[in-house]
C-alpha cells in the first residue's frame, strides 16, 4: 500500500516534536461544506413548507403534519450535511504510518473535528441572526406601536380581549362621548380621549402583569382576583358573576399557553440534541468510509454491500 502525505520518522504512537496528526485544511474544508449543504437544504426545506401550507380553510397540510415533516427535515438535513463533511475530511487526509484501527480513528476523529466547526459556525450564524432578527423585529414593532398605539405581537393580549369583550354589539361600539366645548381647554374631547385610551393602555398592561404573575407564582389572591372582577365588569359591563368566570378562564388559558411553550422548548431541546448526536456519528462513520476509500483508490461512493472495499489484483 501507497503511504501519502508527509510522516514522522519511528512509529506512529511516538510523533516527533511539533508535529501534529490533526490536518486542519481537510477539516475547514468538510466543515464549509457542510454548513454550505445544511443552508441548501434548509432553504429548500423552507421552500416546500410554505407551499404545504394555505390561509384559506380545508386546504393545505394540518399543523401537526407541518411541524412533524419540519422536525424530521431539520434532523435528516444536518445528519446528511455532516456526513458529507466527514466523508470530505477523511477522505482528503493524508495517511500517515498508521494501519488499522489507528488509522479508522484518526478517520473518524478528522470527522468528529467537522462536526464540531459545524456546530460553532452554526451557533455563530444563529445568534448573529437571532440578533439581527430582535433588532429589526423592535423597530418594527416601535414604529407600529407609533402608528396604531398598540402591539398584537403579546400572545396574552387574547387573553385580554376576551376577558374585556362586550357581551353586546351596542356595548362595542359605544365609545366615551365629549362634553360640549367650554371655556376651559382641559373640557374639550382633545384633552379626553387621549387620557381614556392611555388608562386603557395602562389597565391592561396591569391586567397582563397580574395574569403573569398568577402563572409564575401558581396562584391568584383573593383581593387580585376581585380588583380583576371589578375591573371586567366595569370595562365589559357584565354581571359579577361573568366577569368572575371570564378571570378563572383567562387564568387557565394563561396556564395553557405557558404549558404550551414550555412543551415546545422542551420538545425542541431534545430534538435539537438529538440531532447533534446523530450528525456526529454520521460524520464519524462517513470520515471513517472516506479514509477507506482513499487508502483502497475506491471511487467517491457510498456502498453498503460485501464489495466495499475493491482492490485490483493481477490477472493469473
Amino acid at each position: 500500500m501507497t503511504t501519502v502525505g508527509p510522516g514522522p520518522v519511528g512509529s506512529s504512537t511516538t510523533p516527533t516534536a511539533g508535529v501534529s496528526f490533526v490536518e486542519w485544511g481537510a477539516v475547514l474544508a468538510g466543515a464549509f461544506l457542510a454548513a454550505a449543504i445544511s443552508f441548501v437544504l434548509l432553504t429548500f426545506g423552507a421552500a416546500i413548507g410554505l407551499s404545504a401550507v394555505s390561509p384559506w380553510p380545508n386546504s393545505g397540510a394540518s399543523a401537526k403534519v407541518i411541524a412533524s415533516v419540519a422536525v424530521f427535515w431539520a434532523m435528516a438535513q444536518q445528519i446528511g450535511a455532516c456526513m458529507a463533511g466527514g466523508y470530505v475530511a477523511g477522505r482528503m487526509r493524508a495517511r500517515w504510518h498508521e494501519t488499522g484501527h489507528e488509522a479508522d480513528f484518526r478517520d473518524g476523529l478528522h470527522g468528529g473535528l467537522v462536526w464540531a466547526v459545524g456546530v460553532v459556525i452554526g451557533a455563530a450564524l444563529f445568534l448573529s441572526a437571532a440578533g439581527s432578527v430582535a433588532k429589526t423585529g423592535a423597530e418594527a414593532v416601535g414604529g407600529a406601536a407609533a402608528v396604531t398605539g398598540a402591539s398584537t405581537s403579546d400572545p396574552m393580549d387574547a387573553v385580554l380581549d376576551a376577558m374585556l369583550r362586550p357581551t353586546t354589539v351596542a356595548q362595542a361600539g359605544t365609545t366615551p362621548t365629549a362634553s360640549p366645548p367650554a371655556s376651559s381647554p382641559a373640557a374639550g374631547p382633545a384633552m379626553i380621549r387621549p387620557r381614556s385610551a392611555a388608562t386603557g393602555d395602562e389597565t391592561r398592561a396591569e391586567m397582563s402583569r397580574i395574569l403573569s404573575s398568577a402563572v409564575a407564582t401558581g396562584s391568584l389572591s383573593g383581593e387580585t382576583r376581585a380588583y380583576l372582577v371589578q375591573i371586567i365588569a366595569q370595562r365589559a359591563g357584565i354581571p359579577q358573576q361573568e366577569a368572575e368566570r371570564r378571570v378563572d378562564q383567562a387564568v387557565n388559558a394563561a396556564r395553557e399557553a405557558a404549558d404550551k411553550a414550555r412543551r415546545a422548548t422542551i420538545l425542541t431541546g431534545f430534538v435539537t440534541a438529538a440531532s447533534l448526536v446523530l450528525s456526529l456519528g454520521a460524520a464519524w462513520w462517513a470520515a471513517m468510509r472516506g479514509g477507506n476509500h482513499r487508502d483502497n483508490s475506491i471511487p467517491a461512493r457510498f456502498a453498503f454491500g460485501d464489495e466495499r472495499r475493491r482492490t485490483t489484483t493481477p490477472a493469473n
